[in-house]
């Protein structure tokens, strides 16, 4: 018996020294928190359009892997065209979950909370995409010596970076964001053409190239980070329609997504016609440009030029992507939210927009495995048998597996460590506040007795 007490009470006191924020981490994480983490929930057009963009961004990965020689052009013919669909959409969309993130918590939650708890996903990501740079800037350009290899504009970086921004830019009014944005889109051309030809001949300058620009110019920080401003205000548009809940707030908000996106379209293909080669425009500096070279890898005609509006990071591609990603979303959400259309397609894009960000980071795992080795008659039924693979491992992972080190997963333990040392802050200040409010009873009933005496 007293060995049994004796166990009992080393059992307690190691409960005792156990931290209570490891046994909150141990704590399950519902599996709806890991699906929702960067989605807004109530609005299943986003996700459905987020998952369709993840898919098309495999889809483009896998064509350029494994295309062979003969067929390859095909990629690139696609990607110039289809990069709507892509990155740019994938980011506009992103920058909306910030909205979310923020409004439906304000008034609920202290400022200080709220701002946290952004910088951790946001910062998150970006940790994600600087590990990410070391890999894929060594299978690219392989020409980058570490550490610079870690800084590069990859999609997860930007993501990252833009979560953080958005949150500022919030605080900014809609006319002031629409300068701004507009603004940037403008000059970053200008920025970078004069960082590029000068980099050579001032430190100074080449850091600031390397930093806006960086080894990997796939997302560059000018002038995507437009996107803040500009996606900020559509945002807002569709976070007061989404708490109106009328059918008739539904119907001006998709007016207002097809009207913007119809007339940004037709700006950014009017001032973005003029054809651009290797020789008028640097390849290392507007990567896309490239996909000249390859959709040219054909004999039956050869492209003169590749046209402005779509090389990505130019102004009038810019543009054009934000219009073109209004369109899809004003669509989507007519059709899904409004018209409430529901079928196995959707529920199935919508579920890989809930996992989107391990999707895009698993998927290169399995694009060395045949490289060079389909023609197009191949291709499209491996492709899509590659990303139906993927959707079941996510959902094993998901499902079985808890999601347990996803990069949704890392994200919601962040925000928890954040939340958690937010609470011992508040319990910290409580009780300073509660001692400070004895002190002073005491201090009062002290100075009474004195004039009582006197």
């Amino acid at each position: 018996m007293s060995q049994k007490k004796n166990n009992n009470n080393n059992n307690n006191g190691l409960e005792r020294k156990t931290p209570p924020l490891i046994q909150y981490l141990k704590e399950d994480i519902p599996i709806e928190d890991i699906r929702d983490v960067s989605s807004p929930r109530r609005i299943a057009s986003i996700d459905f359009v987020k998952g369709f963009a993840i898919l098309l961004i495999i889809a483009c990965h896998a064509g350029a892997a494994w295309l062979d020689k003969d067929w390859v052009y095909i990629y690139g013919m696609l990607f110039a065209v289809m990069d709507i669909v892509g990155p740019s959409l994938f980011v506009f969309l992103s920058a909306l979950s910030v909205i979310f993130s923020v409004r439906k918590k304000q008034g609920i939650l202290p400022e200080k909370v709220i701002k946290a708890r952004i910088y951790s996903r946001g910062i998150t990501i970006m940790v994600i995409g600087v590990l990410f740079n070391v890999i894929s800037i060594e299978a690219t350009i392989g020409d980058v010596e570490f550490p610079l290899s870690l800084w590069g504009w990859n999609i997860l970086m930007f993501i990252g970076v833009s979560q953080i921004i958005c949150y500022h830019v919030l605080k900014l009014g809609q006319l002031t964001r629409a300068v701004i944005g507009t603004a940037i889109i403008f000059i970053s051309p200008i920025i970078r053409e004069f960082l590029y030809l000068n980099k050579d001949t001032n430190p100074l300058i080449w850091i600031l190239h390397f930093i806006i620009t960086s080894p990997a110019p796939m997302i560059t920080f000018l002038p995507w980070v437009a996107v803040c401003f500009i996606s900020t205000i559509f945002g807002d548009f569709l976070y007061d329609a989404m708490n109106d809940g009328s059918e008739e707030a539904y119907y001006r908000l998709y007016k207002v997504f097809m009207f913007w996106g119809i007339l940004l379209v037709v700006i950014g293909v009017a001032i973005g016609l003029e054809l651009q080669t290797p020789q008028t425009m640097a390849v290392e500096e507007y990567w896309q440009l490239d996909l000249l070279r390859v959709v040219n890898q054909q004999d039956y005609y050869q492209f003169p030029g590749m046209p402005l509006f779509l090389i990505r990071g130019t102004s009038s591609a810019m543009i054009y992507q934000i219009g073109a990603a209004l369109l899809i979303m004003g669509i989507s959400f007519y059709l899904i939210d409004i018209k409430g259309k529901r079928n196995m397609f959707i529920s199935m894009t919508s579920y890989y927009g809930k996992t989107s960000l391990s999707l895009f980071l698993i998927h290169f795992f399995f694009l060395t495995l045949y490289l060079g080795a389909f023609n197009i008659i191949f291709f499209p039924f491996i492709a899509i048998s590659f990303m139906g693979f993927l959707g079941f491992l996510m959902y094993m992972w998901m499902e079985y597996g808890n999601g347990t080190g996803s990069p949704e997963w890392i994200m919601i333990q962040i925000g928890r460590i954040g939340q958690k040392t937010g609470e011992k802050t508040k319990e910290g200040i409580k009780k300073v506040e509660e001692g400070l409010k004895k002190t002073a009873e005491k201090t009062k009933e002290v100075l009474k007795k004195k004039e009582a005496r006197g």
